[in-house]
């Protein structure tokens, strides 16, 4: 608080303060900080669904396998120096996590997008006749033309 006391002794003003507080309160921004907070709750929910129901039932299909232990070790534990290792089972439920996500994003867009309205085509309008003064030029035109 005192800094910004010393700023605005200095000559400074608050035109930055009222300009972002415009910026924050644009639609523009409050949707977007309302898409994240939806956008983490929902990646919480497919992560449950990925790690508590989908990964357990691929692992009995492919031989009783917990994806989350599969790792590739590259420096055994010695003491208390804990072990090096390459977790790759993370990675693919990581990407496993991406496809569902991705997945359902893809239905809910498509979905929103039947339902919006679509533009109604409107019938092409006649051009609308020439003046009397053109239509004569048109006609003397086309009797020079034709002798």
């Amino acid at each position: 608080m005192i800094k910004f006391q010393l700023y605005l002794e200095r000559g400074g003003d608050l035109n930055m303060l009222e300009d972002f507080k415009k910026f924050i309160m644009r639609g523009n921004v409050l949707d977007l900080a309302v898409a994240v907070i939806i956008g983490g709750a929902f990646g919480k929910i497919v992560s449950s669904l990925v790690n508590d129901v989908l990964m357990p039932l691929i692992g009995i299909i492919v031989g009783k396998v917990n994806f989350k232990h599969l790792k590739y070790v590259i420096e055994e534990q010695q003491g208390d120096t804990p072990e090096i290792a390459i977790y790759y089972g993370q990675f693919i439920q990581n990407i496993v996590d991406f496809l569902i996500v991705a997945f359902a994003i893809f239905l809910m867009i498509r979905l929103i997008e039947r339902f919006k309205t679509k533009p109604v085509a409107e019938a092409p309008v006649a051009p609308a006749e020439p003046p009397a003064d053109i239509q004569l030029l048109t006609e003397i035109r086309d009797l020079l033309k034709t002798k």
